[in-house]
């Protein structure tokens, strides 16, 4: 099983763009499923994550801004991105797993298994 990330390209700052994470092939745990970002020279980081009991997280860089929400029909995993900076240029990935973390208010994917990502580039 796979999870495949789509949606990504280059936007102006102030843009927005949808992220898509198809996930019919991927048969492992979506107890909790995420996208996360790396950009050069960073550690990857989380932003956003949604249980399976509909609770979500968000990095307190994206709050207000980015949307996590899932299509159960469509076994898709969607993330809107809006009000774009160059600040969010990065690889996103999707993520999935069996298990979470509570901090900071919120329960956060820990996940096991990552898709191949997609590049976002954000100019100024």
């Amino acid at each position: 099983g796979q999870l495949v990330e789509s949606g990504g390209g280059s936007v102006q700052s102030g843009g927005s763009l949808r992220l898509s994470c198809a996930a019919a092939g991927y048969t492992g745990s979506r107890y909790c499923m995420g996208w996360f970002r790396q950009a050069p020279g960073k550690e990857r980081e989380e932003v956003a994550s949604l249980s399976i009991d509909g609770a979500t997280a968000y990095a307190d860089s994206v709050k207000g801004r980015f949307t996590i929400s899932q299509d159960n029909a469509k076994n898709t995993l969607y993330l809107q991105m809006n009000s774009m900076s160059p600040e969010d240029t990065a690889m996103y990935y999707c993520a999935a797993g069996p298990s979470r973390q509570y901090y900071s208010g919120a329960w956060h994917c820990r996940p096991n298994y990552w898709g191949q990502g997609t590049q976002v580039t954000v100019s100024s």
